[in-house]
């Protein structure tokens, strides 16, 4: 276990400066307040606190970022109070370990909302002091060094947990070495019998190949110096189970297949030289076409510089080869924590002075992005997207650098750029040539976007993008779009009953009757009537309490092709018709002359179950969470909404003759139990051009059989002219089209 002068001695190794008392004072209290607390490993509770401060110092943190290490959780697991703390090591203290002590309480492996909401909370924690974050991921690491204390229940769970959120959040913070171990100790709990495998793999690799990386090592080495690099660095190792695990999953490659097990650096002085380093090498061996990046032009987000090469080296073994400064190469290894922002945001050394750290904009830029989405799964959605996936880097006409996941089209682009860009998008240039919006970006591309004031985006985008953020923006902007239809129909409704009931409709009189209606706001309500969620009577009443409601009510009147009719009033009147669908003018109840071409467009319209044909007579029905249901006048089923005429929209066929659909009916034919009948009936159906999409047949009778069929047809002239000589067939008893 650590010991406490040994922690304050790491310290003064890189701060001799380093005050020694607050060392002290925070051990002590962290040891008086832990007391006999134990660990499930049976050590003293305080050496946890003492080891995470240690992983720290390997960072060079300041010791106020020691100190809140030794006291990350005195608050959750001892009698410490945030006040206490306050006054005894300061505020700025107290406000960190209180932060640690509620992402603590924070369960990251749960359903997927409220595992969204925990991840929220942990970044905007993070958001406001990036030492919580040090200190969480230090947390973390030690315990995962010594997770097999833990129960197998456990150890899963934390396991999973760690390579979901904590190890990539290490990537994206430019910590590659505890995203590494996290990686490896995470891998090892979650897929042992995978990891044993890989790693006696590459032990038995490693006997094989025993000196081959030290002789690699030497020439570099020595052909770096006899150019004139002198005080170049040759390093080279081997790649951890979970790295190569992850590529033989992803290029689906057996181990043999993999080409690039070892990994070199060079490291030298400056940036100029690592631009010689290259052409020393490339000059002296073979490079691997497609596999040069320049990280250090154009960095990655999360402050990653570096020269990346592969090429085919000494004994014929191709090697990846990583070019690096020693300062690049600290931020390699420790990201976040080498630019030292906690301690002095100008302190920052190089082309990295005069701004923030890339990573740490990465992080308010995520957070920013909680504003994008409307629901804690679309947060969760865009976050996990962008720690995972790797970058591509594109540039505006102008020059501007923007950073993509992978996978990114034009429009992830527009969206990234400014999200009004991305909803007027219309097309765009990629390197000067008019490109289609699903091309995949390439690193270095030029986009310029084209834009159109009066473009909606199409939903159909959402498959084709790959950020969170334009996948929420696409979601608003599409519920957006439908409400705004909705809203448009439910006016019309609206106007017609208030007409109806000698009242003029406004949405200025509507506002003061919201809270009635249980709607926050007065485009809600009226899109509500609109998709039939909410009838528009409910509306004139909730308007106008003391309104006498005049609906009709229709009943058979007992002689066929009649009805009775009472009014609100109690007059009854008889009215002729075939059925309760004939009544559908009665009493003024707002129908409309929509064209279910109009309204397919923006409003979700489906058929009947049986179908409809253009030739029916037809009337739509709004039907709560469905949209819009087209039946044909005859259907039984419309005597269900006989008392609800406000959601009875007349509809009528527009159908352009040059591009004609094909419409399904359902048809019932009894027909004999013959040999060769089914048959007589699918050529029939056939020769005059029917499509058969569901046929099923149920014997009846010894003698008899039923039939009943999908058929798709043109118009109803088609399917009258299909009944008429399925009739005339011998086998054939009867033949009916159903309604139900």
């Amino acid at each position: 276990m650590m010991r406490q002068y040994e922690l304050v001695e790491r310290v003064q190794k890189y701060k001799p400066d380093a005050n020694e008392a607050l060392l002290n004072k925070a051990y002590v209290y962290a040891m008086q307040k832990h007391g006999q607390q134990k660990r499930a490993s049976g050590d003293p509770y305080i050496s946890h606190p003492l080891e995470v401060a240690a992983i720290l110092t390997d960072m060079h943190l300041d010791e106020s970022t020691i100190a809140v290490a030794l006291l990350h959780d005195t608050i959750e697991d001892t009698t410490a109070t945030r006040a206490e703390i306050d006054e005894l090591f300061g505020e700025d203290i107290g406000r960190l370990v209180e932060g640690l002590t509620k992402i603590k309480k924070l369960d990251l492996v749960t359903k997927k909302a409220k595992q969204a909401e925990n991840l929220r909370k942990l970044l905007l924690a993070i958001s406001d002091d990036v030492r919580v974050l040090l200190v969480k991921l230090a947390d973390r690491l030690h315990n995962m060094r010594t997770l097999e204390h833990m129960s197998q229940e456990k150890r899963a769970r934390i396991s999973e947990e760690t390579m979901d959120i904590y190890a990539p959040l290490a990537g994206r913070m430019g910590m590659q070495d505890m995203r590494e171990e996290l990686e490896e100790l995470s891998f090892r709990h979650i897929n042992p019998e995978a990891h044993d495998t890989v790693t006696k793999r590459l032990e038995e690799l490693s006997r094989r190949n025993e000196g081959l990386v030290k002789k690699i090592e030497t020439e570099l080495r020595d052909l770096l110096v006899a150019n004139g690099l002198s005080n170049a660095v040759a390093k080279g190792r081997q790649k951890k189970p979970y790295s190569v695990f992850r590529k033989m999953q992803s290029k689906s490659l057996s181990f043999e297949q993999l080409s690039d097990v070892y990994g070199f650096r060079i490291l030298v002085e400056d940036i100029p030289a690592c631009y010689r380093a290259l052409g020393i090498v490339h000059t002296r061996w073979r490079v691997v076409p497609g596999r040069f990046k320049d990280y250090i032009s154009t960095p990655k987000q999360n402050d990653y510089r570096s020269l990346h090469t592969t090429i085919v080296g000494p004994s014929s073994q191709r090697i990846e080869l990583q070019i690096r400064t020693m300062r690049m190469h600290e931020i390699a290894e420790y990201g976040i924590a080498a630019h030292a922002l906690y301690k002095d945001p100008t302190n920052i050394e190089g082309a990295l002075l005069s701004r923030e750290s890339n990573a740490y904009s990465w992080l308010r830029h995520t957070i920013e992005a909680l504003a994008e989405g409307d629901s804690p799964e679309e947060f969760l959605e865009h976050t996990k997207l962008e720690l995972f996936q790797d970058q591509v880097f594109c540039f505006t006409p102008k020059g501007k650098l923007i950073a993509l996941p992978r996978g990114a089209t034009p429009i992830d682009f527009a969206y990234a750029v400014h999200t009004n860009i991305g909803d007027t998008t219309v097309g765009a240039k990629i390197n000067g040539r008019i490109m289609p919006l699903v091309t995949r970006l390439a690193n270095g591309d030029e986009v310029e976007i084209i834009r159109s004031g009066v473009q909606v985006p199409p939903a159909a985008w959402e498959e084709i993008v790959v950020t969170g953020k334009a996948r929420a923006a696409i979601r608003r902007a599409t519920r957006m779009a439908i409400r705004k239809q909705y809203a448009g129909l439910g006016h019309r409704i609206l106007e017609r009953t208030f007409e109806r009931a000698g009242k003029i409709f406004s949405r200025e009189s509507l506002k003061p009757a919201l809270h009635r209606l249980g709607q926050k706001d007065v485009e809600d309500a009226i899109a509500a009537v609109g998709r039939g969620e909410m009838s528009s009577l409910d509306v004139l009443r909730a308007v106008y309490p003391d309104h006498q409601d005049e609906r009709v009510t229709v009943k058979p009147a007992g002689d066929e092709g009649w009805f009775n009719v009472r009014s609100a009033s109690g007059m009854i009147f008889k009215i002729p018709g075939k059925n309760t669908a004939d009544l559908a003018s009665v009493g003024g109840d707002g129908l409309e002359a929509l064209p279910i071409r109009g309204l397919a467009a923006d409003v979700e319209v489906h058929f009947a179950p049986t179908g409809a044909v253009p030739g029916d007579r037809i009337v739509g029905i709004m039907e709560k969470g469905k949209g819009m249901t087209i039946y044909p006048i005859q259907s039984p089923v419309l005597q269900r909404f006989d008392d609800q005429p406000e959601r009875w929209i007349d509809v009528r066929w527009d159908l352009d003759e040059a591009n004609k659909s094909r419409f399904m009916a359902r048809i019932l034919i009894n027909a004999l139990n013959e040999p060769g009948t089914l048959a007589k009936v699918s050529q029939t159906v056939a020769d005059i051009d029917v499509n058969i999409r569901i046929l099923n047949t149920v014997r009846v009778a010894a003698d008899f059989t039923e039939m009943a069929l999908d058929v798709e047809v043109w118009d109803l002239r088609q399917l009258n002219q299909m009944l008429v000589q399925l009739k005339e067939l011998d086998c054939i008893a009867t033949v009916k089209r159903l309604y139900e």
